[in-house]
């Protein structure tokens, strides 16, 4: 894979991008300081240390981005849990996203995998 771009975990993470500014949008003012920047945080960090990863020359390296990625997978899940449990997210808007967040997990659990299978040991 020479371009990032054309994976489509790393497509699917820039929706979820969209989707997460576009749903905090709808946060009260007191929380812009609190959980909508820490889910833009979480969620642009997804598809950034994708890229960042893809472009190393090193397996390693890459597999270590793709892991970061997946911590910041599961901290905007469990942003997401928060603000159904604070009610800031109806419970379709949740299904939906939440659908987004799983599918975006199982490619990214893919891609690790495929990629610690070359790595030398």
């Amino acid at each position: 894979m020479n371009n990032y771009k054309e994976l489509k975990l790393w497509m699917k993470s820039m929706d979820l991008v969209v989707k997460v500014y576009s749903l905090t949008k709808k946060y009260p003012k007191d929380e812009l300081f609190c959980l909508v920047q820490q889910s833009k945080r979480a969620v642009v960090s997804i598809p950034s240390n994708i890229a960042e990863g893809m472009g190393r020359n090193h397996r390693k390296d890459t597999v270590h981005f793709l892991h970061i990625s997946r911590g910041s997978i599961y901290e905007i899940e469990t942003l997401i849990y928060i603000g159904k449990s604070l009610d800031y997210i109806s419970e379709n808007e949740f299904k939906i996203i939440s659908d987004d967040i799983s599918e975006c997990m199982k490619m990214l659990n893919g891609l690790i995998s495929y990629q610690e299978k070359y790595i030398k040991k």
